[in-house]
């Protein structure tokens, strides 16, 4: 046990990743921890990678938007709120929903 190095968090991510590129836990993850190393536009990659491959994980659309908002894309924020508006509406994601059309009145009060 003692001199093994453990993996990163983002040393497994990526390696799940490149296990299962469709994974939208994996994703969503991968594009949380890049946040949080404040590599901003690796994480923007994986949102809108995930958007794309996944447009029912209604929970990246608050993320992604709220990212856009940060780097003063306002429409792009704008579009993404809309947008999982749209796909909570179809899929019944009540939460989301709410948190969406919050985010979207805060975005139009700014």
């Amino acid at each position: 046990m003692f001199g093994v190095m453990t993996a990163s968090r983002l040393d497994l991510l990526l390696q799940f990743h490149a296990e299962d590129p469709e994974d939208a836990f994996t994703c969503f993850a991968l594009a949380r921890e890049y946040l949080a190393t404040n590599e901003v536009d690796k994480a923007r990659v994986h949102y809108e990678a995930l958007v794309q491959m996944q447009p029912s994980y209604t929970g990246t659309y608050y993320h992604l938007g709220k990212l856009y908002q940060q780097l003063g894309r306002i429409e792009d924020a704008e579009q993404t709120f809309r947008s999982g508006i749209a796909v909570c509406i179809r899929g019944g994601a009540h939460k989301d929903l709410s948190e969406l059309r919050q985010a979207l009145d805060l975005l139009r009060d700014e």
